[in-house]
């Protein structure tokens, strides 16, 4: 018998099942040999997962890779609450970028920087150098002491571009001592006197200083912020202080952002930043009849509507013969500043935030727990009374009293951060 030839369609169907056979082999092995390069890479050390370098167990802060291991290892290992910090939440609210990397180019417009005088450690300020970052702001003038030059924080800070870190020395002292401000008669009813007041001369000499070293880097615009409070640029185009400052008008000198203050929902906050969200707003940006109305439940006994200060901070544009004019104001010697307050950007203020400032305030001054002592040593009523109750009373009792003073009247709001 003759032998069969194949048909055409006998020829199509064998080849059809040849590719499928081949394609489904391509599919498998695709997979699989990506897979194999991409474990090959990561055993090499050549590729980093990403959802692994910003997880809670990452424990590097931002600089530090170019600090040597002993450093690192004398950091964690020490009080700065570098390792408590990562450890007590699993939701990071700040993503720390290794290096800090944002571009910022020297034409960047408007160029903004940060003054501050602060004894904070590295769960305080870090997060605040880089949220303001993020914001806008190229450069920070940080005068540190206590805590914050301290060598296992000054270290990591001293790393971070656009951070210049001032020690509080004879030398600087002497040269204060020889500053305009120090012999004006506005600023000497606050020498020679402890805590708050002591705090109030330092600031104003600082800014005084920080306004020379902002004019020498090129900056445009100057901010004093303490590192419990975050600029809320709310009203610009982007969420962003760059931008907010870039639509104000040539002929304006100085800006002025109300305070807003935090009301705290619990006791145990560790992370104010993260962990704190609901806001009192000034009485700036509020109906007036939502202000009168509310204004008793919102005290609550205190003697004013903000536990401490209710009028703002303020961005002063760098120009000729500027000067400080107390921690939240700007002047100037030659004429009165054009100033304008912004309608809906603002100032957060994290006011006795955790349970801890109060004795942690308490340590820090050395004055009697009366209230006529108090007086020489603090400026406002809240502090004063704040001092003596943590300075007397049982932890059960301070607990009582920072229930009562940590309220949430009808018109705070939530920012989400």
């Amino acid at each position: 018998m003759a032998g069969i030839r194949p048909t055409t369609s006998t020829l199509q169907t064998s080849s059809a099942q040849l590719f499928t056979s081949r394609l489904l082999l391509l599919l498998t092995l695709l997979p699989l040999t990506l897979a194999a390069f991409a474990f090959l890479l990561q055993w090499r050390g050549g590729l980093t997962d990403p959802t692994t370098r910003w997880s809670p167990d990452h424990h590097e802060f931002p600089g530090m890779e170019s600090i040597s291991g002993s450093i690192k290892d004398t950091i964690r290992n020490s009080g700065s609450g570098c390792t408590d910090l990562l450890g007590q939440s699993h939701s990071l609210s700040f993503p720390y970028f290794r290096d800090w990397k944002f571009g910022f180019g020297s034409d960047l417009k408007p160029k903004i920087c940060i003054t501050t005088s602060t004894s904070a450690g590295l769960e305080q300020t870090l997060p605040w150098i880089f949220y303001h970052k993020v914001m806008g702001v190229s450069t920070f003038f940080l005068f540190v002491e206590g805590k914050a030059a301290s060598p296992t924080v000054s270290k990591v800070l001293e790393t971070i571009a656009g951070v210049k870190v001032i020690y509080r020395t004879r030398e600087l002292e002497e040269q204060q001592a020889k500053s305009r401000i120090w012999n004006e008669t506005w600023l000497s009813s606050f020498f020679y006197k402890p805590c708050n007041y002591e705090l109030f001369v330092k600031q104003s000499l600082n800014m005084e200083m920080a306004i020379v070293m902002a004019r020498e880097a090129g900056m445009d615009w100057i901010i004093h912020l303490d590192t419990d409070e975050l600029i809320h640029p709310a009203g610009a185009r982007e969420y962003s202080l760059r931008q907010l400052l870039m639509d104000v008008p040539g002929n304006v000198d100085m800006v002025i952002f109300p305070n807003y203050e935090s009301s705290v929902e619990r006791d145990d906050i560790k992370e104010p930043f993260s962990e704190v969200s609901m806001f009192k707003k000034n009485y700036d940006h509020l109906p007036k009849d939502v202000y009168f109305g509310n204004y008793k439940e919102a005290t609550r006994g205190n003697p004013n509507y903000f536990l401490t200060y209710g009028n703002g901070k303020s961005a002063a544009r760098i120009q000729d013969h500027l000067r400080p004019n107390g921690a939240h104001r700007w002047h100037n010697y030659m004429k009165t500043p054009n100033e304008v307050k912004l309608e809906e950007a603002a100032v957060l203020h994290y006011t006795y935030p955790k349970f801890s400032d109060l004795t942690s305030r308490r340590d820090r001054c050395g004055c009697k727990p009366t209230k006529e002592d108090v007086k020489r040593c603090f400026m406002l009523e809240f502090d004063r009374s704040a001092f003596i109750i943590a300075s007397t009373a049982t932890e059960e009792e301070m607990l009582l009293w920072y229930y009562r003073y940590h309220n949430f009247p009808a018109f705070c709001f939530t920012i989400l951060m």
